[in-house]
Parts: C-alpha cells; sequence; structure tokens
C-alpha cells in the first residue's frame, strides 16, 4: 500500500514535470513527431492507409469475420511501419552518402574553432597552406561512412526503436491471428452436425 507522504511527493514531482518551459524547448518538443513523422499512425496518411488495406485483404480473404479481419489489419499496420522505418533509415544515409559537401557537425566545430583560433591571433594574416588544406577538407570513402554513422547515430538508434517496436507488434498481432483461427477451427468441429433424416 502506497503512503499518504509518498502520494503527496508524486503528486508534488508531477505538477513541476510539465514539459519544455522555454519556447526554444516547446518548439523543439512540437517538431518531435515530424521528424521522421513515424509517431504518427499510419491512419493518419490516407495513402498508408490504403496501403493497410490492401495487404489485409492479401493476409485474409474478404470474406472472412470482422475478428479476423481487424487482427489482420493490426499486422498490415505493423508491416507498414516496419517499412516506414526501414525507409526512414535508407533515406537518411542515402542523402548523407549522396552529399559531395557532407561534413560531420563535430568536424564543423573544429574547423570553425580553428578559423576563430587564427582570427584571434592576427585577423589579416594569411592562414597557412596545411590549414587551408584542412579547412576544405572532406572525408570520401570508408572515412565518410564512418563519419556519417557517427554524426546520426541518435537519429538511426530513433529509427531503430521504432523498427523494433513495429516488428514486436507485428509478431503478436501474427500471434493473435494464429491463435483466431485454431479457436475458430475448434468451435467450427465442435458445433453438432444435424443429421438428415433418411427418405
Amino acid at each position: 500500500m502506497t503512503s499518504e507522504r509518498k502520494i503527496k511527493a508524486n503528486r508534488a514531482n508531477a505538477r513541476a514535470s510539465t514539459g519544455p518551459k522555454t519556447a526554444q524547448g516547446r518548439s523543439h518538443a512540437a517538431r518531435n513527431a515530424l521528424r521522421h513523422a513515424l509517431s504518427l499512425t499510419v491512419y493518419s496518411d490516407p495513402a498508408l492507409s490504403q496501403e493497410v488495406e490492401v495487404l489485409a485483404r492479401k493476409i485474409v480473404p474478404i470474406e472472412a469475420d470482422g475478428e479476423i479481419q481487424e487482427l489482420a489489419r493490426r499486422i498490415a499496420e505493423a508491416q507498414i511501419d516496419l517499412h516506414r522505418a526501414r525507409r526512414a533509415r535508407h533515406q537518411l544515409l542515402s542523402e548523407a552518402l549522396g552529399d559531395p559537401n557532407y561534413e560531420s557537425a563535430v568536424m564543423q566545430r573544429k574547423k570553425t574553432a580553428m578559423v576563430i583560433h587564427y582570427a584571434r591571433l592576427d585577423p589579416f594574416a594569411p592562414l597557412p597552406n596545411n590549414v587551408v588544406e584542412f579547412l576544405h577538407s572532406k572525408p570520401e570513402g570508408p572515412h565518410k561512412f564512418a563519419a556519417i554513422l557517427a554524426d546520426k547515430t541518435r537519429h538511426l538508434l530513433a529509427l531503430d526503436r521504432y523498427e523494433r517496436r513495429a516488428l514486436s507488434r507485428r509478431n503478436r498481432a501474427i500471434q493473435a491471428l494464429d491463435a483466431a483461427r485454431v479457436l475458430q477451427a475448434l468451435s467450427a468441429e465442435q458445433k453438432p452436425q444435424r443429421k438428415t433424416a433418411p427418405t
């Protein structure tokens, strides 16, 4: 049993935890659902809703009862979400790999710090050749891929969470559909068959 003191403390904590306080924080939080649009349901997009219905019809025939059709829709919805997460990951990586001027955020900060450092020493002196080469350098090949992975880790982890959730939802929905089909088959077997009178 939870004590009265603990309940009061929980309520006080809940009142204090009201989300972002600043305008910038609220703005950032408001864009969270739109970054990949993966937290939005498939039914918020008419095209995706149609995809769900088409896939559900491939899983079970249209003559199936309402419960079976709903379970097929749940499988289809999770499958579409799984495709959305994988498509978002592919797009994220292919855009970064296809950008010939890609530069990681860390490297951009290093280059900016170097320019500021030399500007403080002597704003009118030309930069040394090795510094100019460093400022114009871009990662290529495996170095570029490693820089992209390091730079996009947070986004990739978020996409991985979406993918794992969709996969888990799909697997549970498949199990539920299989169980419902078994129950239907058992109940059909147990129904007494009418005996016809001999003619």
